[in-house]
């Protein structure tokens, strides 16, 4: 979440970075005004909290029975006006609180303008699209004719949009997250964890995925828990409410867990085969790091996410993402895209985003600059280290499909496969 101080002195910078995220920046105002009324009701509180606090002395050195007396009821008074305001407090830091929630973060500068997808910058594109001498199938149809790729009796058993991989497409499933694990621990440093799969609400609204979207995600009753949407959630939180010691940082971790979202605001956007799934497969890279490191820390971490798809040899593009496409918590983002030929389209597989100190507030996770120094606020980054068993799996398929309806496994993934080299279809 924003800083309160911040969003106080410098009012016209946070409503501005909002504006640019096509946001209304009006609500600042309220809570400008809101935090000078909770400023004001405290130092009345406080004065006579100083005043309580000096009678008392006074009534305990007293003589005169009657002036004593005095001085206690009036203390009564005072004390029921202290109790009156730090109620009055209370009240008005619950609406801030409940306010600020809701607040997306503010863009970095360097973030470009725009609010529509059509403004965001390619900044990179990598390897060259297919040319096919032969008209190239979906990877729905593939998935049908190599036997590898089952939807109508996944969505007999959970509903559209919950695939069945089967046989060698289960394996190959398999491979892609075993090897990506394997990249980032083996050669980007990462520690890897398990994370649980399910999480409390509050570790949901450290990351900011609530309050406002929780239409979008799975909810188990009654206890409250919540399908993980990503394993960020999950991992970001593993350090909440601890404060670390500057030389951990950079901390690195990567994880695999499924993820599960209703997707219920995705009505109108490419949902056939695998492009769009309510549960899907992804390796996660999360970082806490010093604040003065974290532009940096996002570089080295979209260039580890680009490298899986440099080893698989997948055409893609780098995208950063203008002001009005960032993500609810994010001061900088950049989107992956791997060309899918069916479609003709470049489908993200990856965002690599810079959060500052936004989730550090939120699940406060501090560390100290120094042994004796005060603990400040961490900045948290993460990013799809890729998503796999969707949009990238499609692209496996559809790029590197053959003429006689196979299709070549990238050399990367044949020792998790058992040197397999093909997927073939059933005889």
């Amino acid at each position: 979440m924003l800083n309160m101080r911040r969003i106080r002195e410098q009012t016209a910078d946070v409503k501005a970075g909002l504006a640019r995220r096509g946001e209304d920046p009006s609500v600042i105002d309220q809570l400008v005004a809101w935090d000078g009324e909770r400023r004001s009701l405290l130092q009345e509180s406080e004065v006579l909290k100083a005043e309580r606090n000096r009678t008392s002395k006074t009534i305990g050195a007293a003589k005169d029975r009657e002036a004593m007396t005095a001085l206690r009821e009036q203390m009564r008074a005072v004390g029921q006006r202290i109790k009156e305001l730090d109620a009055a407090v209370a009240e008005v830091e619950e609406r801030i609180s409940a306010v600020i929630l809701e607040i997306p973060n503010v863009p970095h500068s360097s973030v470009p303008s725009g609010t529509t997808e059509e403004e965001n910058l390619v900044r990179a594109t990598w390897g060259e699209q297919p040319a096919f001498g032969f008209e190239p199938q979906a990877h729905w149809d593939i998935g049908a004719a190599l036997d590898i790729l089952d939807f109508p009796r996944g969505a007999k058993i959970a509903g559209a949009q919950f695939p069945l991989f089967k046989g060698s497409g289960s394996r190959l499933l398999r491979a892609l997250g075993s090897w990506m694990l394997d990249l980032h621990v083996q050669q980007h440093g990462y520690q890897e964890v398990w994370p649980p799969f399910v999480v409390r609400r509050e570790v949901m609204t450290g990351t900011g995925q609530l309050p406002k979207f929780e239409e979008d995600m799975y909810r188990t009753d009654p206890d409250d828990l919540f399908l993980a949407p990503t394993a960020e959630v999950p991992v970001t939180n593993i350090h909440k409410d601890e404060i670390l010691d500057a030389d951990q940082l950079p901390i690195k971790y990567t994880a695999y867990t499924p993820c599960f979202r209703r997707e219920a605001g995705a009505a109108g956007k490419d949902t056939r085969g695998l492009l769009r799934l309510h549960q899907f497969e992804k390796v996660e890279m999360v970082k806490f790091v010093a604040p003065e490191t974290s532009y940096e820390e996002l570089e080295t971490l979209r260039a580890d996410a680009e490298e899986v798809l440099q080893l698989l040899e997948l055409p893609y593009r780098v995208v950063e993402l203008c002001g009005g496409e960032l993500g609810f918590a994010a001061t900088k983002c950049y989107d992956l895209e791997v060309w899918c030929p069916a479609i003709e389209k470049w489908q993200e597989v990856s965002s690599c985003s810079n959060f500052e100190d936004f989730q550090a507030r939120r699940i406060n996770v501090r560390y100290r600059p120094s042994p004796q120094a005060r603990p400040e606020f961490v900045h948290t980054l993460n990013g799809s280290g890729l998503a796999f068993s969707a949009r990238l799996y499609a692209a496996v398929l559809e790029n590197n499909q053959q003429a006689d309806g196979s299709v070549i496994i990238p050399e990367v993934l044949r020792p998790y496969l058992g040197s397999m080299a093909r997927l073939l279809p059933p005889d």
